[in-house]
């Protein structure tokens, strides 16, 4: 135990057995603080609450005390008496900075953000550490999702304190929400010119970089991070999204193993271990990583899916449907869960089950182009050919201009005689995309035979 403790726990003894005696003890405001911090530290707020009527009791002229007292009113939840109090402290020093944070805080947790925002701007005037007031301000702008705002006096913060770390993530972070993935990477950019030993700069910009797809320079992001600060385990992770990004397997699983040396083995990274496994095809590696996920963490459906499709990669389709349901009772509205449910139930013959969850996917994803052709082929194997076209012409309402679902239905079509209306689909198939007509041939090998479908291709040659 620390010196710094001792005389703590010193302190808070003497203050319990003054309680005991029912009598009264002087306290120095510094001894004070100290004992109310440790209830507070114990999540004792109704006892650091009361230590903070015996301070004010003893050091009425003592400004901290009253603002103690409404942070903690304010903690538990009784924010008008929080108000009243910082009445009082006013009186007492009334330029006080920590008076308008404090007033701040307390109308940003009765959802009043305009008078926070006021009363935050006010303690500028006052307070030395602008950066702290700066990042309030933004928080309380991130509150009501003006992000722009946010973005503004974040980088006011660090212009006040470039170490700020905090404004750094949270900037990253408001970009992010804003989309400006370009705007983040600029930044960062020019913020390492000035501080080429930020390691949290560094990560961001790795950050803004993958998200704009460019993972070569993100993984040189995440190198330069891990150069200033090596056991940084989110630098290690992130450098092994973008190098799976970019098909470096072997790399990626190196890399995601690394952060086990600096952080204790969690559910997500064993997930994608078991993805980087699955992709090279070494499916009993694959099923270790992805159970030792689930173990972890059984409320991690990604990983329970990823068991589910390896068994179906396996043909093991009775096992796999197993762990896909226990996917979906996960999230049961996770549309790709439902399409890989769908497909399995389809290859096993429970074709009324796939029906019903390809109907879920087209209603929840209907941006899937191939869900469209997926469900419309199953109804059209089920003979239930009426019912196949009309699901195929809502999905050319979502997707107007995607030749594979023109060429779909002039197939279709085709197959039950209706030969006027199957070239129209051709002909706007072949204006969308000519080369796509190959589609049409793999579907329905025997229209290569079919005159008008040959010269009506050949008419579109260029």
């Amino acid at each position: 135990m620390s010196q710094e403790n001792m005389e703590q726990n010193i302190l808070v003894a003497r203050y319990e057995e003054m309680l005991k005696k029912k009598s009264e003890y002087f306290f120095h405001s510094e001894e004070f603080e100290s004992v109310i911090d440790y209830y507070i530290d114990n999540n004792q707020l109704v006892t650091a609450n009361q230590v903070s009527e015996f301070a004010i009791r003893q050091h009425p002229f003592s400004v901290v005390f009253p603002i103690r007292k409404a942070q903690l009113l304010s903690a538990l939840n009784e924010t008008q008496a929080a108000l009243e109090q910082l009445l009082e402290a006013e009186k007492l020093e009334p330029s006080n900075p920590e008076l308008f944070m404090t007033r701040g805080g307390v109308y940003s947790q009765m959802g009043l953000s305009e008078k926070a925002i006021f009363h935050f701007k006010k303690a500028l005037d006052f307070s030395e550490e602008k950066d702290q007031v700066y990042l309030n301000i933004a928080y309380e702008y991130e509150n009501v999702g003006k992000y722009s705002d946010a973005i503004f006096f974040l980088k006011k913060a660090l212009s006040e304190n470039s170490d700020c770390e905090s404004a750094i993530y949270e900037l990253a972070f408001c970009f992010e929400l804003n989309g400006q993935h370009e705007d983040s990477a600029v930044f960062f950019n020019a913020f390492i010119d000035l501080n080429p030993y930020s390691y949290a700069a560094w990560f961001n910009l790795g950050v803004a970089y993958n998200r704009l797809g460019l993972f070569e320079k993100a993984i040189d992001a995440y190198d330069y991070c891990l150069a200033i600060k090596e056991d940084f385990a989110s630098a290690y992770f992130n450098k092994a999204n973008s190098l799976a990004n970019l098909e470096k397997l072997d790399e990626a699983i190196e890399t995601y193993k690394a952060t086990f040396q600096y952080e204790e083995p969690d559910a997500t990274t064993f997930y994608y271990l078991g993805e980087c496994y699955e992709k090279k095809e070494d499916f009993d590696a694959s099923m270790i990583y992805y159970n030792k996920a689930v173990k972890l963490d059984p409320q991690l459906a990604d990983a329970w899916m990823g068991i589910g499709v390896v068994l179906e990669i396996q043909n093991r389709l009775v096992e796999g449907i197993h762990y896909v349901k226990k996917a979906l009772d996960l999230e049961p509205t996770n549309a790709e869960y439902l399409y890989i449910y769908g497909d399995i139930q389809h290859k096993l013959g429970f074709q009324e089950e796939a029906t019903q969850a390809y109907e879920k996917v087209t209603e929840l994803a209907p941006e899937k182009t191939e869900i469209w052709l997926d469900y419309s082929n199953l109804l059209f194997e089920l003979q239930r050919n009426e019912e196949a076209l009309e699901l195929l012409a809502e999905g050319i309402k979502y997707h107007p201009s995607n030749a594979e679902l023109h060429y779909r239905m002039s197939a279709y079509l085709l197959e039950i005689g209706q030969k006027q209306e199957a070239m129209n689909f051709l002909q706007n198939a072949l204006l969308l995309d000519y080369e796509k007509h190959k589609d049409l041939f793999e579907y329905l090998p025997q229209l290569k035979d079919n005159t008008s479908v040959v010269d009506l291709i050949e008419s579109y040659r260029k």
